[in-house]
């Protein structure tokens, strides 16, 4: 619910504030003082395309401010809100309630502020889409286009779950045709494809390179490269901890080491005594040192065949790197994703029959799914039509009829991408929405055609049309904000009054803002405010009305009689009379 907008340089307001209560809330006043720009505010709040010539002049920018108090939604449209909420950083206020702002500058860009943080303005349409249902004389002529007519049939049949289901099995129905399309096509160059690839796995499987083998090659074919530099350097290192010299003489680092512990041991001197350990521990690791130099020559190879195959080893490595990738682990990651790439490449005449089979399949589901949306379409509209032609008849247009054709969509060209065959044999065109057209009918006296619904009903008809269907669906959105903006537009006598009843009884279960200038329909209000160009410099006021200025303004829109006794007395008695109708 809405409970406060504030709104600063916008248009002919220079800074207003509103409050709403519950129920039914009425917006009157003179024509240029800015009614209109109160509705223009919540669109902006909306997410709406911001509009600097809308910036009020001497101003450098425009605010719009909403609170919103959500105690009136279901637990699910609260979590949902509260997600957007997470998902922005936003806070709700003390009270629970969530400040929405929205500010547009003469110069610059729009910013949009939600719960304190600053979101984009998609972010806050997310928010108030479920809390603001906007309705303008725009919205009139959305109503005419077959997709609005469609969303609204769809609405009131709750088709949600048909048409999700109906949506997923036709992205994968569109998705195995093109598969299918394509590889009939490209058939030879999809084989010559998996040809080329078939050829370049075989000849890695082959070579059977593993995880870094070049580099680990490169490190041995330099060692293997140096092999007799190495081999004395190692034997003269070993002879010099060993004395193993060609004719077995001399002294090793060994026995020299042995034969000064042993003269510090045969000693009793403390500090002697601990050298000689020292020297024990440094006679370990020459010990450990001469075993692995031993080590290290018995490895060494005896002749250079060891470089050699070492040598081809790395030149059939490098013939893979040179085609593939620039390393082994490269060549091998590539002959991963080409293995994945081959199993898709299946054009042999089994592997078109069995992804046929899979779209035909599909076909035959989504047939299904089409005609149970189709179904529960045809079910609803004709539920639809008599509940709308019941209202249109409380709308002083007892003798109107509205009706609802739901028929396939038929496809011409059955080579048509989309071309779907229904169960009953019709070829249809499946789009995103489903199979069927859907158009709103309406003849305003009976015996007339029934024609659709933009050829046939003037600017007041439609109005009523288009409260009659909000009527109708209004339980679908139960807690929602709903705002009309002059829908009663070109309707007046009898008929206005008959709006005001049924907009007071919309507010039953729906917050309910209007902008009008019918009496009619302000005699119904539970909070009536009033805009009006009592400010400086040609700037509008909001204000709440009630008592003997509620009167005066009712007379006023009457017929301009506020300040005569029978203007006041004639709007009294249809204040009187609006009250009783809703007691």
């Amino acid at each position: 619910m809405l409970t406060e907008i504030r709104i600063e340089s916008l248009g002919a307001i220079s800074a207003a504030v509103g409050e709403f209560g519950r129920g039914l809330t009425v917006l009157t006043g003179e024509t240029g003082t800015g009614k209109t720009m109160v509705v223009t505010g919540l669109h902006l709040l909306g997410g709406a395309r911001a509009d600097p010539t809308r910036v009020r002049s001497g101003s450098e920018r425009a605010v719009v401010e909403g609170r919103f108090s959500t105690t009136d939604l279901d637990d699910s449209s609260v979590a949902a809100l509260d997600a957007i909420l997470d998902a922005s950083g936003a806070e709700r206020d003390e009270d629970g309630s969530v400040i929405a702002l929205r500010s547009v500058s003469r110069d610059g860009p729009s910013r949009a502020f939600l719960g304190g943080r600053s979101v984009p303005a998609k972010s806050l349409g997310d928010f108030t889409t479920g809390l603001l249902t906007l309705h303008g004389q725009n919205d009139q002529l959305r109503l005419m286009r077959p997709e609005e007519q469609r969303g609204a049939l769809d609405r009131f049949a709750k088709a949600g779950p048909a048409l999700e289901r109906y949506g997923k099995l036709r992205d994968a129905w569109l998705s195995a045709r093109r598969d299918l399309f394509d590889r009939r096509n490209r058939m030879r160059e999809l084989a010559l494809e998996a040809d080329r690839l078939s050829f370049a796995l075989n000849e890695i499987d082959a070579v059977d390179p593993q995880p870094g083998e070049d580099d680990a090659l490169v490190a041995e074919i330099v060692r293997l490269s140096e092999l007799d530099t190495l081999r004395d350097a190692a034997a003269t290192a070993r002879a010099a901890l060993s004395a193993e010299d060609a004719d077995g003489a001399g002294f090793s680092a060994i026995d020299c080491l042995g034969k000064a512990r042993a003269a510090l041991e045969s000693t009793d001197d403390a500090k002697l005594l601990a050298l000689a350990g020292q020297i024990g521990e440094v006679l370990t690791v020459v010990v450990e040192a001469g075993r692995d130099l031993s080590g290290y020559l018995d490895e060494l190879p005896v002749d250079a065949s060891a470089l050699e195959s070492r040598l081809a080893r790395q030149g059939e490595l490098r013939t893979l790197t040179r085609k593939y990738a620039a390393d082994i682990d490269g060549v091998l990651a590539w002959a991963q994703e080409s293995r994945q790439r081959l199993a898709q490449l299946d054009v042999s005449e089994e592997g078109l029959a069995v992804l046929g089979a899979r779209v035909d399949e599909l076909a035959r589901e989504l047939a299904e799914a089409a005609t149970d949306l189709s179904a529960i379409r045809r079910k609803a509209a004709k539920r639809l039509a008599k509940e709308v032609t019941a209202e249109l008849s409380g709308l002083a247009m007892a003798d109107a009829q509205f009706s609802i054709d739901v028929t396939p969509d038929v496809a011409p060209d059955p080579d048509d991408p989309a071309a779907l065959r229904l169960p009953s044999g019709e070829l249809a065109r499946a789009g995103a929405d489903g199979v069927d057209q859907v158009e709103f009918g309406f003849a305003a006296h009976r015996g007339m055609d029934q024609l659709p619904l933009a050829k046939s009903a003037s600017g007041g008809e439609l109005s009523r049309v288009m409260l009659a269907l909000e009527v109708v669906l209004a339980a679908s959105a139960a807690g929602t904000t709903m705002v009309f903006d002059e829908v009663d537009a070109g309707v007046g006598g009898r008929a206005a009054v008959q709006i005001g009843r049924r907009l007071a009884r919309l507010a039953r279960t729906h917050q309910v803002i209007v902008v009008t200038h019918l009496p009619q329909v302000a005699a119904y209000a539970d909070v009536h405010l009033v805009v009006h160009g009592a400010g400086p410099k040609g700037t509008s006021v909001v204000r709440t009305v009630t008592g003997d200025e509620r009167v005066a303004e009712l007379a006023r829109m009457m017929a301009g009689l506020g300040e005569s006794d029978s203007g006041r007395a004639h709007a009294r008695e249809l204040l009187d009379t609006a009250q009783n109708d809703q007691a």
